[in-house]
């Protein structure tokens, strides 16, 4: 095996601001479309408000508000007061259409930009845009079931996760676990990074065609086809397989919405036995949501293209313990990662 694919190899160097250059790429046309379309801080300036009241004045959607006001938190323009959102001194002085240092003519000529336009319509209808603005194509999970787009996307995760899996996988201790499920697992990267680090543990990619048929050649040219398995299935709709003591979503929850991503883990409850454990690797949003930056601009990017978010820990957590999960753990892993990990009560 090449040292390319070395799954215990270290780059020399650290990659996370390259990762932050590409993750953050919708959050200036998140506050673009804040400032120039809605022109949300002067109107908070004197309505110091909760985000349902703020969802009603500009008939924007829960989810996209919940990302839009944790990112400028994050940014130092906005400040939670227990359920209540204000101006920081920053916005008030620069964003506020009546401050003599308003700069909102300056972000005005970034209106027309296409991103920011998706922005706009994902903010009132919560839906999806088009992949990365691309008219010609579909929103991502649908794009996802084309053969040409799902080798691109498939490859573009797997390329991220050389360098993040096994700082995800370095992080847990799986001595007394024998078989991992990894739930749409893309490549298989972390199911085989998880392999290489824990010598006897076995893994089994479940993942939806042609996905499935992807994550197969990827694993054979790693050399793990022996211990790394990949079972074809729909997460939302097929059962899980049993036999699996470790389930990991990894960057998979925050794809989805807050129905959907309850619906996954109170399934992943019903199928692990008594003492299992389940991980959860994301970036994931601090408990009060005001940060980390790099994962609210993140953030952004995921709200725009996908049904998701970064969720918050607090969040996670709360959603674990409805389906059955307790004994949680949080680490950091890297490149502004992290993982949550509870064990099936």
């Amino acid at each position: 095996m090449s040292s390319a694919l070395d799954l215990k190899a270290q780059p020399a160097t650290d990659p996370t601001s390259i990762y932050r250059y590409r993750d953050g790429l919708y959050a200036v046309d998140l506050l673009t479309a804040a400032i120039i379309e809605f022109d949300l801080f002067t109107w908070l300036s004197t309505h110091p408000s909760d985000v349902a009241a703020i969802c009603r004045q500009f008939g924007i959607a829960g989810r996209p508000a919940d990302v839009m006001l944790t990112l400028f938190a994050a940014m130092g323009l906005l400040i939670r007061r227990n359920e209540r959102i204000e101006l920081t001194p920053l916005a008030r002085e620069h964003l506020v259409s009546s401050s003599q240092f308003f700069l909102g003519p300056y972000y005005g000529s970034l209106k027309d930009r296409p991103r920011v336009q998706d922005i706009i319509c994902v903010l009132r209808t919560g839906k999806p845009a088009n992949f990365l603005s691309n008219k010609n194509e579909k929103e991502w999970a649908r794009a996802m079931e084309g053969e040409d787009f799902a080798k691109r996307f498939t490859a573009a995760m797997d390329c991220r996760g050389v360098y993040l899996a096994q700082a995800a996988a370095k992080k847990i201790d799986l001595s007394r676990h024998r078989h991992l499920l990894d739930i749409a697992g893309g490549s298989g990267i972390y199911a085989c990074s998880f392999a290489a680090h824990h010598s006897s543990l076995r893994a089994t990619v479940f993942e939806k065609p042609p996905v499935d048929a992807i994550a197969t050649r990827m694993i054979a040219s790693r050399g793990f086809s022996e211990r790394v398995s990949v079972m074809a299935g729909n997460m939302f709709s097929d059962v899980f397989p049993s036999g699996c003591d470790v389930h990991l979503f990894s960057n998979v929850l925050h794809d989805w919405d807050e129905p959907l991503v309850r619906e996954l883990l109170a399934k992943s409850g019903r199928a692990l036995p008594a003492g299992g454990l389940i991980i959860i690797h994301d970036a994931h949003i601090n408990a009060d949501k005001t940060g980390p930056l790099p994962v609210a601009s993140y953030s952004a990017l995921l709200m725009n293209i996908t049904e998701g978010k970064c969720y918050s820990e607090s969040e996670m957590t709360g959603y674990l313990k409805e389906a059955g999960f307790g004994t949680f753990r949080f680490a950091e892993t890297a490149a502004d990662r992290s993982v949550l990990t509870a064990i099936r009560e």
